[in-house]
């Protein structure tokens, strides 16, 4: 159960974001934000943890108050392909090892790798900022191990 003063803390949170706390929103920020560690959601799996508390809430509202929330200022999103998409509750600049084996996003430090050489923006654009996503795997040679180490 989340004690009264976290829920405070975080009303107060979405309103200095600009955000009205309503109940769905107060319920989904709690989740992600309440115990102040760095995390990577999906909406999918956001939905799926809410639910497991009981908080009727449905998938479209789950999305909407992620992108809500990440216009605020209070998330990150990280395009990870065209089908999916991570919000990180780390805001500060930093890059991310995407494991393609457990889709799950590892970060690195914003000082952890150099970009160089970057193009000129378009006339009247500058740059507000660089994504990196390095995709890993395990060697191809682990994952075959594996697969002919099996029973079928």
């Amino acid at each position: 159960m989340i004690r009264p003063h976290v829920h405070g803390a975080i009303a107060d949170r979405l309103r200095a974001a600009g955000l009205r706390p309503t109940r769905q929103r107060l319920a989904l920020a709690t989740v992600l934000l309440a115990d102040g560690r760095d995390r990577h959601v999906t909406a999918e799996s956001l939905h799926r943890e809410v639910r497991a508390r009981d908080v009727a809430v449905s998938l479209a509202t789950v999305y909407n108050a992620l992108h809500q929330f990440t216009n605020a200022g209070l998330l990150r999103e990280v395009v990870v392909d065209a089908a999916r998409s991570y919000f990180d509750t780390n805001t500060t600049h930093h890059h991310h090892f995407y494991d393609e084996d457990s889709r799950s996003l590892i970060d690195i430090p914003g000082s952890g790798i150099d970009v160089a050489h970057l193009p000129e923006p378009p006339p009247g654009s500058e740059i507000a900022q660089v994504d990196v996503v390095v995709r890993i795997r395990r060697p191809a040679q682990a994952a075959g191990a594996s697969v002919r180490g099996s029973k079928r």
